[in-house]
């Protein structure tokens, strides 16, 4: 898992409610390796017109949004399914943070466990975020895990909340299994007294 500590970066919105999963990727894609480019396929039918064509008017194809590793998003995002995949697919596309009002649980978690972090602020401050980015297409926005800060393109600050443990293995860049790995000393240990 890559380390996150703090990302300056330019940040997507996306104004709309109960994104789900099934939106963020069609289950069509769920069949595919984990080794698939899950970022090719991100909000697939959103992104495309009718004909199969890029739609223009969708953020995620315009260019100013092409280097984007931040997306703001509203309320219940990522809600439905629990497919792990929807993940993938936002961290393969190179989002490496996602802000909310409010996330279905396993996607939190999920995201968690992959190094996507969900941020949840109050809703009318998202709504606040989502205006300034509207105004200001390109604008970037940082995320310091450090200090648990959002900093807004007009530099005013927001603290958010993350539990100690998933903020330690997103900062080490650990999974689960990497900080068991971690403390194996102490697990040959126990072991070894354990008969004992």
């Amino acid at each position: 898992m890559e380390k996150f500590s703090r990302l300056t970066s330019v940040a997507l919105p996306l104004a709309r409610a109960n994104v789900n999963t099934d939106l963020i990727l069609p289950a069509r894609y769920l069949q595919k390796p984990r080794s698939a480019p899950f970022g090719d396929y991100l909000f697939h039918d959103l992104r495309r017109l009718p004909d199969g064509a890029d739609d223009p008017a969708f953020a995620l194809n315009q260019a100013v949004y092409r280097d984007a590793k931040i997306m703001v998003g509203l309320r219940n995002f990522a809600c439905g399914s629990s497919r792990e995949h929807a993940v993938w697919a936002l961290f393969d596309h190179g989002f490496r943070c996602v802000i909310a009002p409010s996330f279905s649980d396993i996607f939190y978690s999920n995201a968690l466990k992959n190094g996507l972090l969900p941020v949840v602020l109050d809703e009318l401050r998202v709504v606040g975020l989502l205006g300034m980015l509207e105004r200001q297409a390109g604008a970037s926005m940082t995320v310091d895990l450090d200090a648990c800060t959002v900093t807004a393109p007009d530099g005013s600050q927001s603290s958010y909340e993350i539990a100690g443990f998933a903020r330690q293995c997103l900062l080490s860049g650990q999974d689960e299994i990497d900080y068991t790995l971690s403390l194996d000393a102490h697990i040959v240990e126990f072991e070894r007294a354990l008969p004992a």
